[in-house]
């Protein structure tokens, strides 16, 4: 059957003009760790490659380049393949006059995807070629033997290796499924080996100039109880391939947190080749439906590109930058420029952090869900602090029952909630950044429910908790709190004081020289902690 000239111009312009809406807007989630990039963005990221291109080649339009390789590696809905062929169909008219010849030369030569599921294949093939099967009667490509065209996918399995697979960790009891349900083992990074992977997919020799998408960002372990981060593993797989570039949106965790992406981290702060980084704190500013803790962000590498990267921070549309600066400053990623010149101020003193003074996970050696003690005090017994079901609560327990830490025993506590607020400033900006303390005299102990300071005396531990509460402490935890989750070294550029007073914000202002305009900056972020919230 052939296809009319004007239909044909109607498919491969992929605007879809006269559909309101476009279908790629509408569709649902998969889950909040497959999540489909709205067109709108992902054309965002196509002008920031664009214009990355511009600059490194003399002015060049990367879209009338016909012998440029495009590669997304997860791709769902097909969105940036699509985007793309739009966009070259556009720039290559001057080289190809006749469109179905650009056409077809655009989808056999130049996009190239790896289907994350079955499902999104098909999905992409329809976005991209215009059926489902890509040598069918209704493909706009006239090219292709087979049905996945350029776009591959194939059922693969994990890896176990003592109940986890090998490759990204998944727990072999959720995922060890049968013939009827997805695995999840992505092809692009379950393999030893990813040029010989990529040349078993579409033939020798493919060398792919721009790797771009979206990747799954991690999976379920452990009954759904653990989330395992996957995303990372993409970005390590697309360097390997030695693309011109790579471009791809991941969750922000790394540049603080995230389980299992230390590694990852420093690698990333340390590559220069880390042209652009635009960090969204708040991830329903470009995925409304899905919640994603910790904010989302995308970032374009390029091969030739050696310094410094530009960074921009957005908060509900809001713009800052972007920004020229080396990434690999300190040993976590401060998301906001903003705020580097208050930290530089403070870390110029040279004091000891008050981390120092601040207990490990699990000082005692009690799990949070530990009930080895008893509600009504005995003689000798201690108090034993703790939170069950969001209530905070005293038990008590023998002193000759505490096996770790006994020295602690006996100091006055600051006890600190280890999952600390962090949602609240995501939707509306301002937090309290931390959940309320409490002091609990000595002798004391305590379940990993609770962090905790340890002084000498209840002036100290009054005085420490005066600081706790200033925004000034809270701010500076903020730069390193990525998620809901405060941990130890959350706290790492937090000063040490003297606990001889009752701290406030002005005289810390003072003593850091943190001007008016840094003032108000700090507090536009951070919100009073007032009687109400201790």
């Amino acid at each position: 059957m052939s296809v009319a000239p004007d239909a044909l111009i109607e498919q491969a312009s992929f605007t879809l003009r006269g559909r309101n809406p476009d279908v790629l807007t509408c569709i649902a989630n998969l889950s909040n760790d497959e999540v489909f990039t709205p067109p709108e963005f992902a054309n965002r990221m196509l002008d920031t490659l664009a214009a990355a291109w511009a600059e490194s080649h003399d002015g060049a339009n990367l879209w009338a380049d016909s012998s440029v390789r495009f590669l997304d590696p997860c791709t769902k809905s097909g969105v940036f393949l699509r985007e793309i062929t739009r966009r070259l169909t556009e720039g290559l008219a001057g080289e190809m006059p006749d469109l179905a010849t650009r056409v077809n030369h655009i989808l056999t030569r130049q996009v190239f995807g790896i289907g994350i599921t079955q499902l999104t294949s098909l999905l992409a093939r329809r976005s991209v070629y215009c059926s489902k099967h890509a040598d069918g009667p209704h493909s706009i490509a006239k090219g292709f033997s087979s049905e996945a065209g350029n776009i591959w996918f194939e059922r693969l399995e994990h890896t176990w290796d003592k109940g986890k697979c090998e490759y990204c960790n998944a727990n072999q009891a959720t995922y060890d499924r049968g013939e009827g349900m997805e695995t999840h083992a992505y092809a692009f990074i379950h393999t030893d080996n990813i040029t010989t992977r990529i040349a078993e997919l579409f033939g020798e020799n493919m060398q792919f100039d721009v790797i771009i998408g979206n990747p799954p960002y991690q999976l379920k372990s452990d009954g759904g109880s653990r989330d395992i981060p996957i995303y990372h593993h993409f970005v390590e797989q697309a360097k390997k391939l030695e693309p011109r570039y790579l471009a791809m949106i991941i969750p922000s965790r790394w540049m603080a947190g995230g389980l299992g992406l230390s590694e990852f981290r420093e690698t990333m702060l340390s590559d220069t080749r880390i042209r652009n980084l635009v960090d969204y704190p708040n991830a329903a500013d470009v995925f409304p439906s899905v919640g994603i803790n910790g904010g989302i962000c995308y970032f374009l590498w390029e091969a030739a590109h050696s310094g410094p990267c530009d960074f921009s921070n957005v908060r509900s549309g809001d713009v800052y930058g972007p920004t020229s600066r080396a990434l690999n400053e300190f040993d976590v990623l401060v998301r906001d420029t903003r705020a580097l010149n208050i930290l530089r101020k403070v870390l110029a003193h040279n004091e000891t952090s008050i981390n120092t003074i601040l207990a490990r996970d699990k000082e005692f050696g009690w799990t949070s869900n530990f009930d080895g003690f008893h509600k009504k005090e005995r003689e000798g017994d201690l108090p034993l602090y703790y939170i069950r079901t969001m209530k905070r609560s005293v038990g008590y327990i023998a002193r000759t029952e505490v096996t770790k830490s006994e020295h602690l025993i006996d100091t006055w506590k600051l006890l600190v909630p280890k999952v600390g607020s962090g949602r609240e400033r995501e939707r509306s900006g301002v937090d309290l950044v931390l959940g309320p303390s409490q002091i609990a005299p000595s002798p004391s102990v305590c379940t990993q429910s609770f962090l905790f300071f340890y002084v000498s005396s209840s002036e100290e531990v009054e005085s420490l908790q005066s600081y706790y509460k200033t925004r000034f402490f809270r701010f500076l935890v903020s730069l390193r709190k990525i998620t809901q989750d405060a941990t130890h070294s959350t706290y790492k550029w937090v000063p040490m004081q003297a606990w001889d007073r009752k701290w406030t914000d002005e005289m810390l202002y003072a003593k850091y020289d943190i001007s008016d305009d840094e003032q108000a900056f700090i507090e536009s972020l951070i919100r009073p902690m007032g009687e109400a919230d201790e």
